[in-house]
């Protein structure tokens, strides 16, 4: 069995990979994004990224871990209701820069991981500069001046 083909298995799910965009997409819903990197560890993955976006209305955000494969692009998406995720800082090295710059831009929390020092300016509030809310864009407006 491929790599591929045994991470559905590994991950306890009955699901199996969708080819769409490029890469290969796999429902992990009832898994945690901390199994997940440690699975991808194991078969010897390489992480990429994240990439977040708010979702409509009140439907928080969605998470979207990249990570490759022998030259697979694999994709494995997370929603984030509470604005709280688990860190996989301590597992995955490269997730440090990109799991400050979301807490800093959506203000989401990854669970388990210092944040100090910041990576915004001095006096800048975080989630103002992709957040939705208009009240935090209209301070982060006056900060900015």
């Amino acid at each position: 069995m491929s790599h591929l083909a045994s991470i559905p298995q590994k991950l306890g799910i009955d699901a199996q990979f969708e080819a769409r965009h490029g890469a290969q997409w796999l429902n992990v819903e009832g898994v945690g994004v901390r199994t997940l990197a440690e699975t991808m560890n194991a078969i010897g993955a390489r992480f990429i990224t994240i990439t977040a976006y708010e979702l409509p209305a009140d439907e928080g955000f969605r998470l979207e871990y990249h990570w490759d494969l022998d030259g697979t692009l694999l994709g494995f998406a997370f929603q984030v209701v509470d604005k709280k995720i688990d860190s996989i800082f301590d597992l995955c090295p490269g997730v440090d820069w990109i799991e400050r710059e979301i807490y800093e831009e959506y203000v989401i929390e990854f669970v388990g991981r210092p944040y100090d020092p910041l990576l915004l300016l001095p006096g800048v509030t975080p989630g103002v500069n992709l957040r939705k809310d208009p009240n935090q864009l209209e301070a982060a407006t006056e900060v900015a001046k």
